[in-house]
């Protein structure tokens, strides 16, 4: 079938050989295949993408001057990612798994908690991301050994979710990507979870507050400026849902919640923090317009 169309801006995931144009970072952003801009979750502009990041052009890109002709095809079906992860599970034996929590610094039992596996076909570990309302596997990130990261094709973003029963009495804990989330899990948080990046997963994150109803929520920040922004972000969003909202943020000498985790940090050490952080609080401001006489 041949129609008339306006051509659409093809997004790829970014990788170690084509960083991010603007952040120069080599996850979670996204460049249009054509090289005309970019969509980056780290650098803010004057356009926000949803929960994908801030649009940023790098070239100037022209309008085409007649519709495009192309040819129409019927889309393959989504694949069942839940299936899919639940294979990649299954594929990582109990060596491969040690070896992998060694190089992260977390422990083998939050690994399987989360449903970390090894997809073979890729030669990448694998971290599902799921839907708190459904309990279904939406996405699936990569992450080679080599560090290189990138997503199953057909995934959409949520959270990164350990599985079981919600621990009660435990506060929950949001991290920014699996892996602090697990390491945070791994020295006893074990109601841990995952936002997709820095300013992702917030509708996700709001849904699992409206049905978990925690006690308390500790927004865990990254070191670096859009993660503390991000952090601060989500907080000022979840004070609205729940009293007790706090922000922490790692030592000035951590990259994230993982790499304090490495250096020694325990359980302790984070609850210090916890219990020394400000509540959120929301500032309501009431005007009127108009002079009463």
């Amino acid at each position: 079938m041949i129609a008339s169309a306006r051509t659409e801006t093809r997004w790829l995931r970014v990788t170690r050989e084509t960083p991010c144009p603007v952040c120069g970072h080599f996850d979670w952003c996204l460049i249009a295949a054509d090289k005309t801009a970019c969509i980056c979750p780290r650098t803010e502009s004057a356009k926000r993408c949803g929960e994908a990041g801030y649009l940023h052009l790098l070239v100037e890109k022209p309008r085409p001057q007649e519709p495009r002709r192309i040819k129409l095809r019927f889309g393959t079906a989504l694949p069942d990612l839940t299936t899919l992860a639940t294979s990649y599970r299954e594929a990582a034996t109990v060596e491969r798994l040690t070896t992998f929590a060694a190089e992260l610094s977390v422990s083998v039992a939050s690994l399987n908690a989360f449903g970390v596996g090894w997809a073979a076909s890729y030669r990448a570990w694998a971290f599902p991301l799921t839907d708190p309302t459904t309990s279904k596997v939406t996405g699936i990130r990569l992450r080679r050994p080599d560090g290189a990261k990138f997503s199953v094709s057909g995934g959409k973003e949520s959270l990164f979710l350990p599985t079981g029963t919600p621990a009660t009495g435990e506060p929950l804990v949001i991290a920014e990507g699996a892996t602090d989330a697990i390491a945070a899990h791994g020295i006893g948080f074990l109601n841990a979870v995952g936002r997709p990046s820095c300013t992702g997963g917030v509708r996700h994150i709001i849904e699992l507050v409206k049905t978990r109803k925690p006690s308390g929520i500790v927004v865990v920040a990254d070191g670096d400026g859009p993660g503390t922004r991000g952090a601060e972000t989500l907080a000022s969003v979840l004070a609205l849902h729940c009293r007790n909202v706090r922000t922490i943020y790692p030592p000035t000498w951590c990259k994230d919640l993982r790499d304090w985790v490495a250096k020694g940090a325990t359980r302790a050490a984070v609850e210090q923090l916890m219990h020394a952080a400000d509540v959120r609080r929301l500032n309501l401001t009431i005007s009127t317009r108009g002079n009463n006489k």
